[in-house]
């Protein structure tokens, strides 16, 4: 998940927010060709909002355009399982731990959570007249502070995968002449290419790029044993885990972590200091890691949400 190249694959920044809406975890949330997941693999247990007590002095401080609704309108790009997807027996409810935490702010404050399906580079610049908050795996950049509030609530990065028990003793530090599984347009397939372009260059045997449009075709050529590992954001490596069942497990570290934020329009501060409020409640009481445990995602967790913290790129 290197920024710098997220940045260049989308060009050059012409309009403040419009054009900071292009930069997501990975290529693939941004271009709506997030790792779906199979209809089988959708069977996680969706986080109840019922179990979360509202909070009477948190909820006092809800705006009155808020309040007035009795919804908190949430934007999300529901194509990046697991984070935000269209899952359910009719395949068109929004579930994953982002909806889950859309959900459980929104019972905290006394609100029920309206999570709409949206183009992922109409969220940010829609905060405020259309959207109360944008949730859906917004890397925190400096640019993007520059026009809209965040509060981190979650860590990604890029991590590997190889089948469970690493038969074939694959390591990160020895990549050439390997068969690697990526999804295509991921920020996880430029990289791999580059990698491979270092093997040839030195003399070595080029990487098998084996580049699929569906996450979940990658995740089964591995348990199968056709791919000798696949790279991915590390949220995307966690769910892969979880819907085969332990088949696969992740091997090496995970790289180049960073934060993820849930955006509040530039101007409502206060919004932005309540969400962090709130998020500090939840991480506090526990439902913050059971909502992302039922997503197998718990290596993300952060132990403090942050208005507009200090980032690096």
């Amino acid at each position: 998940m290197t920024f710098s190249a997220k940045l260049a694959a989308k060009g050059a920044v012409v309009l403040a927010v419009s054009a900071l809406a292009l930069t997501a975890c990975t290529n693939a949330s941004e271009q709506g060709a997030g790792a779906q997941p199979s209809s089988s693999g959708s069977a996680a247990t969706s986080f109840d909002p019922t179990t979360v007590q509202k909070d009477d002095s948190l909820a006092s401080q809800v705006p009155a355009a808020i309040k007035s609704k009795g919804t908190l309108t949430v934007g999300s790009d529901t194509t990046y399982a697991p984070a935000e997807f269209l899952g359910g027996s009719d395949n068109h409810t929004p579930m994953g731990y982002d909806v889950d935490f859309a959900k459980a702010i929104a019972a905290t404050l006394g609100l029920k959570a309206d999570v709409q399906t949206a183009d992922f580079t109409g969220i940010l610049p829609a905060l405020g007249p259309k959207y109360d908050l944008g949730i859906s795996s917004f890397t925190i950049t400096n640019e993007r502070l520059k026009a809209v509030n965040f509060v981190s609530y979650f860590n990604a990065g890029v991590a590997w995968a190889v089948q469970k028990g690493n038969p074939k003793n694959f390591s990160t530090s020895d990549v050439c002449g390997k068969t690697i599984g990526v999804q295509t347009g991921t920020t996880e397939a430029d990289e791999v290419k580059t990698l491979s372009d270092k093997c040839t260059s030195s003399g070595k045997q080029a990487i098998n790029i084996v580049s699929l449009a569906a996450q979940t075709d990658l995740n089964t050529r591995l348990v199968n044993g056709a791919l000798d590992a696949m790279s991915a954001d590390s949220p995307v490596i966690s769910y892969a885990i979880q819907q085969t069942n332990g088949a696969l497990e992740k091997v090496g570290d995970t790289t180049e972590m960073a934060p993820e934020g849930i955006a509040v329009a530039k101007s409502d501060t206060a919004l932005a200091d309540l969400v962090q409020k709130v998020m500090t409640k939840l991480i506090s009481d526990g439902t913050y890691k059971k909502i992302l445990d039922t997503w197998n995602n718990a290596d993300g967790a952060v132990t403090k949400s942050e208005v507009n913290p200090s980032v690096s790129s």
